[in-house]
């Protein structure tokens, strides 16, 4: 499916050498006359949303690299938020289905895709023993 585009050129990203504030345009160690750059040999920018350095391979654009960081490892809450939006991604391990809307399990309160949703379909952990609730 189509990505939302984050404005990825306003993408604030991190100097990993001397930790400062750039967008992409700038954040090329020649780009700010960084003056740590000299105890990196590569550069990793460092992703605005979890701190977390994303490694960026050669010939690779730091803000596209970043940006499909966030679109699919990120763990920060409004990077999650934001994949929520598209993947309500069925839980049952091995199953790879996504529905349009949640669908959660009232025992366990998990999401689970339309064929899973059933507590007897997906080792349901909530009411224990979903077969005993009959009365």
């Amino acid at each position: 499916g189509a990505t939302p585009d984050l404005g990825n050129h306003f993408l604030p990203l991190k100097c990993d050498a001397c930790e400062q504030i750039f967008c992409t345009d700038h954040i090329a160690y020649a780009q700010h006359d960084c003056t740590s750059a000299y105890k990196k040999d590569v550069q990793v920018p460092v992703c605005p949303l979890c701190n977390t350095p994303v490694p960026v391979r050669r010939g690779e654009m730091p803000d596209v690299v970043v940006g499909e960081h966030i679109d699919r490892d990120c763990k920060s809450d409004p990077a999650q938020r934001k994949r929520k939006i598209f993947t309500n991604k069925c839980l049952k391990p091995g199953c790879k289905q996504k529905e349009m809307m949640k669908v959660i399990c009232d025992q366990c309160h998990k999401n689970y895709c339309l064929k899973h949703r059933h507590p007897l379909d997906h080792d349901c952990s909530g009411a224990g023993h979903p077969l005993s609730k009959a009365g």
